[in-house]
């Protein structure tokens, strides 16, 4: 292991979290606590303006999270206003042994486009165009869709060109779906920087040094559940006899486990410096195992040559973030039925929690940080203390504090922008099934939904940003809707807004509420396709003015064939004359499709992984709608029905 003085002061960062003109969020991993020092410049009324702020105690919170690991959380108030609309240069300055202080340019300057000496940022008096997407597996064969964000600021000439952020809807890592590469790499950085141990319970491994030397480590990680015979319980209890338990899929058998694994995997997703302190070789593998783990190590270099470019997209522009399922584990809260098993088991309580966690401090908090000072104060308290043995946490507070963590309801947010941006939890407060505890429940329960409609109230137009489409292909729907009646829901990932009857009439309602907005633009992911949406009540003239844009996956896609058809069946089986659609919940709206310029004939669904642009007009409604690909291919407007 290196000493800290031998390591980069900074392992990832900065990211630009939450920027307002009175106050700045900022975050970075520095290899020890930091004296820092954030410098901004900008020019107002001809004339050059400065200011150095010195990042005390009060606004700047340093957590540990190993013993060369540190998370920097930058909180920053401002007295008087920062100027909008204007290109705002900032640099963090690092104090160094020899007393001379040192800028981004020294010590990352992979963050830095051409012929500049420090990054910029642009506090917009409007939201009038933004950029989101979702689903960003770092083994996916498909290219990386941040570099697509990359080339749109390299290419703005001015402030206005310039998005007004960065809006990340689910899955921004996937603890769930790890590449063999990926967590041999996770293993060599916890080496490397001493990221902290724990004790494990109810697993066959006593702590997490047991767990990364095990054989079944890669790829058998479903074998270090208690005991076989309860694994099979388990297995019928989670999922009804579907093979698509926590830790036995095909997708899911490098599931993270531990606190550092998901802390290490966040770092190596968000920048290319922490790859340099590592060389990690292949384990110890069987004849099948290593030809899928070559396979997937061209994918996983490819991605790590892609993060000096996305590093420097999070380092110039608001990046706003919510979880969904992947960011914790596949499924997560689906049921009741699903949280009634995996909270009732202490290994799988754990797993969930430590990634709960690891959100917290690398994407939750950066949204909205008034809501997790206390629960920071107590996640402090836990890596600070003194170990009870090695570099191993304590075990009676780390689930002491991860109880506290999976009860709290403050992961949604609301920014004050114009327009509105409504930010919805649509994992942990969840209205379950009145029925049967196997079946789905619904994306918000009903003190959720009417705390939504209370942010919404005569406001004129609105961005709500929910993980999961709230208008979806029907056709899909009504597949996952057949599985849940017969006990599956599983199987298929059956989380729509409309398989809660509940949750989707008290969300359609809202939208049909006099004092809501007159515009909605909702943002969505998660299902590895794009389409855009209008949505319009029938039979009623004056009615809110509703866009469902979903842009998904940034490094993911859906199985083309399948797709097709899929698209293919939902236009013939759904068409607008088709009584079928008087069979949905949402019978009383009439949704128009939007077509993709470069589709074939008829298509609706866009299949290729990038990143969605949406442009604003003043009121709030949806100009121009885009789809950058990721493959380098022009981008591709969402044409307005005829």
């Amino acid at each position: 292991m290196l000493q800290p003085d031998l390591l980069p002061a900074v392992l990832a960062g900065p990211l630009l979290r939450r920027l307002e003109p009175g106050r700045l969020v900022l975050w970075l991993v520095g290899s020890r606590a930091l004296a820092l020092t954030l410098k901004l410049e900008w020019i107002e009324d001809d004339r050059q303006q400065a200011l150095d702020i010195e990042l005390d105690a009060a606004r700047c919170q340093v957590i540990p999270v190993g013993q060369q690991a540190f998370i920097h959380l930058i909180d920053v108030a401002l007295d008087t206003p920062l100027p909008q609309d204007v290109s705002i240069r900032y640099d963090l300055l690092i104090d160094a042994a020899d007393g001379k202080p040192c800028g981004i340019a020294q010590w990352a300057p992979h963050l830095l486009y051409a012929n500049v000496q420090a990054p910029d940022f642009v506090l917009h008096s409007r939201i009038r165009q933004l950029m989101h997407g979702s689903c960003r597996k770092p083994h996916h064969y498909a290219d990386e869709g941040l570099l697509c964000v990359d080339r749109v600021l390299a290419e703005a000439r001015t402030p206005e060109q310039r998005p007004a952020l960065l809006m990340m809807s689910g899955d921004q890592v996937y603890a769930d779906d790890v590449a063999g590469p990926m967590l041999r790499a996770i293993h060599a950085l916890i080496a490397r920087l001493g990221l902290f141990d724990e004790y494990l319970d109810g697993a066959v491994v006593d702590d997490s040094t047991r767990l990364y030397d095990h054989p079944a480590s890669y790829y058998h990680r479903a074998d270090l559940l208690p005991a076989l015979e309860s694994n099979e319980t388990l297995r019928e209890r989670f999922f009804g006899g579907a093979k698509k338990p926590i830790f036995t899929s095909s997708t899911a058998d490098n599931h993270l486990v531990t606190f550092a694994e998901v802390i290490a995997m966040y770092l190596l997703v968000w920048s290319p410096t922490p790859w340099t302190l590592i060389s990690p070789q292949p384990p110890r593998l069987t004849g099948d195992e290593q030809p899928r783990y070559a396979r997937e190590q061209l994918q996983v270099d490819k991605f790590r040559d892609g993060l000096g470019g996305v590093s420097r997209v999070l380092a110039h522009m608001s990046c706003l973030m919510i979880f969904d399922d992947h960011d914790i584990t596949d499924d997560w809260n689906l049921s009741a039925q699903w949280e009634e098993t995996a909270y009732g088991n202490p290994f799988s309580k754990r797993i969930i929690g430590n990634a709960l966690l690891a959100y917290m401090l690398c994407q939750g908090w950066g949204n909205n940080p008034d809501a997790f000072a206390s629960i920071l104060d107590k996640t402090l308290a836990l890596t600070t203390a003194p170990p009870m043995q090695g570099n191993h946490l304590d075990a009676s507070a780390q689930d002491e504090l991860l109880d506290e963590l999976l009860k709290f309801q403050q992961w949604h947010y609301v920014l004050p922008t114009q327009p509105a941006l409504v930010v919805l939890d649509t994992r942990t407060r969840r209205w379950r099934s009145e029925f049967t505890l196997k079946q789905p429940s619904g994306l918000l329960d009903w003190e959720a939904l009417s705390e939504l409609q209370h942010e919404l109230l005569d406001h004129p137009s609105a961005i709500i940003v929910s993980p999961a489409p709230i208008f979806g292909v029907k056709l899909i729907e009504t597949v996952q809707k057949v599985f849940s009646w017969c006990g599956y829901p599983l199987l298929v990932d059956a989380e729509n807004w409309m398989a809660h009857r509940g949750a989707a009439q008290v969300i359609l309602n809202i939208f049909r509420h006099s004092r809501t907005p007159g515009n909605y633009v909702i943002l969505s992911g998660d299902v590895h396709y794009s389409f855009v949406y209008e949505v319009l009540i029938r039979h009623r003239n004056a009615g809110p003015k509703i866009w469902q844009i979903t842009s998904s996956g940034i490094k993911n896609e859906f199985p083309r064939g399948l797709l097709e058809w899929f698209d293919r069946l939902n236009r013939w089986l759904y068409s607008p004359r088709s009584p079928l659609n008087w069979l949905t919940r949402r019978r009383r709206m009439q949704v128009v499709p939007h077509t993709p310029e470069h589709a074939e004939a008829g298509e609706r669904l866009w299949n290729s992984a990038g990143i969605g642009q949406v442009f604003f007009n003043e009121h709030g409604q949806p100009e121009a709608v885009y789809q950058h690909n990721a493959d380098g291919s022009a981008r591709t407007r969402m044409v307005e029905p005829q």
